[in-house]
């Protein structure tokens, strides 16, 4: 019989870190992202031990009337020389029947354990949205220069989803996984309220990628591999695809071709559909091209993100893109900002009018410096082709006005938030350029 006195006792046991018998299965590391379509949210959470189920409750207002169960997942890693498992459970669930571009309340758990309420913006359908995005790449535990400034914003209700271009946490696997639940629960903040979408990097690399693939949830392909996945957002289509295929062969060559394939395959079908979404932007961990001196790939005339398979040039992503008049490209992996002039195959073809009017071919932009605890990337010399850099700690911000009009700009953590950069990009007509 548990009568009052072995409560008391218990919670004195509990206080001193032996609490006998009960297993912590409290929702933790909880964060949004966009379902296959716009009537669909996916929630993902994690907690350290078994839980008695995977659900979420939702609805309108805080009674919180519906409700979706989900799934959840056992993972067991360890770091590099370590002989400890760190196993936690990672659950997923997909609220449904959304309607679009509605405030909606949710809290997650196992139906006893229950999560917080938080809200979020279900994604617009109609025409006339205009989406807005925080973007940047390389944020870690420490030194997450921007992550402050970032919750104050998605709290003001700035931003319809957050971009992280690869390198998380710095990294996710280290002392057995707990550095990458701290990250989890430091960006929860944002990533509970707004879709928090990704593309992965090479600090994601130990196990093939196995803290990537278990911790988020991307739109999948019919290949069910979440390392690249495309989705609309009112005028713009978006693609996140795997740099790092082509960096880490141990895990297969199957998997060049493979991304290879599916991404002509959505670009084909996404430049059918330009009438519904004109823009086509692209994100992926290490950039085609740069100007810093760290002696890394975008530093070397053939980029294997930019020629693919050197020499013979096969599986070359500058040229799919080219083929399929991909707009804009972010990057990250080099911890600074740079913009690009309008380039192909290292030679600019600015606009006639302006640079950013109607120029003759995409627009690159690095957004690698979030801040992490291997701080800066130096620049070396510049090119012809490199319009704006700086190593101020920040990130960038887009607004998609219309089918005509995108706004980007640099924000600088240095400088207390200081714009230090911007452009309008415009193009009366979308198709292809060359």
């Amino acid at each position: 019989m548990i009568t009052t006195n072995n409560i008391i006792a218990l919670g004195l046991l509990c206080l001193f870190g032996i609490c006998v018998g009960i297993q912590k299965a409290s929702p933790e590391q909880i964060h949004l992202s966009y379902g296959v379509d716009p009537s669909r949210m996916v929630v993902t959470w994690s907690t350290q031990n078994a839980s008695e189920g995977t659900l979420c409750r939702y609805g309108l207002d805080s009674t919180l009337s519906s409700q979706a169960t989900g799934f959840t997942k056992k993972f067991t890693q360890s770091s590099s020389g370590s002989s400890v498992n760190h196993t936690q459970y990672i659950h997923r669930t997909t609220l449904v029947d959304l309607k679009p571009g509605t405030k909606y309340f949710y809290s997650c758990g196992d139906g006893t354990q229950m999560s917080s309420q938080f809200d979020f913006m279900s994604k617009r359908t109609d025409p006339a949205w205009s989406p807005s995005i925080a973007l940047f790449g390389d944020m870690g535990k420490t030194n997450a220069q921007s992550l402050t400034r970032l919750e104050k914003e998605v709290r003001n209700g700035m931003y319809d989803s957050i971009f992280h271009v690869g390198d998380f946490a710095y990294d996710m696997d280290s002392d057995n996984g707990n550095v990458g639940d701290s990250f989890m629960k430091n960006i929860q903040p944002i990533a509970a309220h707004v879709p928090y979408m990704t593309c992965p990097g090479n600090h994601e690399e130990k196990g093939n990628f196995s803290n990537y693939k278990n911790r988020f949830t991307m739109p999948t392909d019919e290949l069910g591999d979440r390392m690249f996945y495309s989705f609309d957002m009112g005028p713009i289509h978006v693609i996140s695809f795997s740099t790092e295929y082509l960096f880490f062969l141990q895990f297969g060559f199957e998997q060049i071709f493979n991304q290879y394939h599916w991404l002509e395959q959505d670009l084909e079908k996404a430049s059918k559909n330009r009438a519904k979404t004109p823009w086509i932007m692209t994100m992926g961990h290490r950039p085609m091209y740069c100007t810093n001196k760290d002696n890394d790939d975008c530093t070397h005339h053939e980029s294997l993100v930019r020629v693919g398979i050197p020499f013979i040039h096969a599986y070359s992503l500058e040229q799919l893109f080219k083929k399929y008049d991909v707009d804009l490209m972010f990057w990250a992996h080099e911890h600074s900002y740079e913009r690009l002039w309008p380039v192909f195959n290292r030679e600019v073809y600015n606009g006639t009018k302006y640079p950013y009017t109607n120029p003759g071919a995409p627009v690159h932009i690095i957004t690698g410096s979030a801040g992490c605890s291997e701080k800066h990337d130096p620049f070396g010399d510049t090119e012809s082709w490199s319009a704006f850099r700086s190593d101020d700690y920040g990130y960038t911000r887009m607004k998609v006005y219309n089918s005509t009009h995108i706004y980007i700009e640099q924000v600088s953590d240095d400088k207390n938030g200081m714009i230090i950069d911007k452009l309008w990009y415009i193009k009366e007509k979308h198709g292809r350029f060359y």
